[in-house]
């Protein structure tokens, strides 16, 4: 029985080991991306001007168009269920682009082995862009002085803040994006 429990046991530790080795690297380049938000010297919101290219699901560079309108940060995994729920009301692949919105969840804070065999393969699954921050340094740019605990939504006229909104629920985001 002891031996048995020990092979098992090896089996387990072998299986992670393995499971860590192939997930446990990241594919982010950081040279191929940036985000810059101005002015640099006080805390992103009404007045900033934000411009970047980041990632979306499928390491796809994507920059923020001139004509986005409204800009949906999510850094929490509740605020990720809240916009996932209210996306899944908006099936199309094309709606954020129809509608001239831009959505940016905040990965930075996962590790690697986790966002690679969890989080990524369900980012996957859906039919819309959604743009990840990787950097540690640019989440904390972007969170400082914010809500995270809420989605936030931040209306933009050529990529400058003229409103910054949250939503704690679906139905509220609902609200802020008609």
């Amino acid at each position: 029985m002891k031996k048995i429990l020990l092979s098992i046991l090896v089996l387990l530790i072998v299986a992670v080991g393995v499971l860590f080795a192939i997930n446990g690297t990241s594919n982010y380049d950081p040279s191929k991306y940036s985000l810059t938000v101005t002015p640099a010297d006080k805390p992103f919101g009404i007045g900033s001007t934000i411009a970047f290219t980041l990632p979306d699901q499928f390491d796809k560079p994507q920059s923020l168009p001139a004509d986005t309108q409204k800009l949906i940060f999510v850094f929490t995994k509740p605020t990720g269920h809240i916009f996932r729920s209210w996306m899944a009301f908006h099936e199309q692949a094309d709606y954020l682009n129809q509608h001239k919105l831009a959505a940016v969840a905040d990965v930075s804070g996962m590790p690697t082995v986790i966002l690679n065999t969890f989080a990524m393969p369900d980012f996957r699954k859906s039919k819309y862009s959604l743009e990840l921050i990787y950097d540690k340094k640019m989440a904390a740019k972007l969170k400082e002085g914010q809500q995270v605990d809420k989605v936030i939504v931040m209306s933009l006229d050529h990529g400058k803040v003229t409103k910054v909104e949250h939503a704690g629920s679906v139905e509220e985001l609902d609200a802020l994006l008609k």
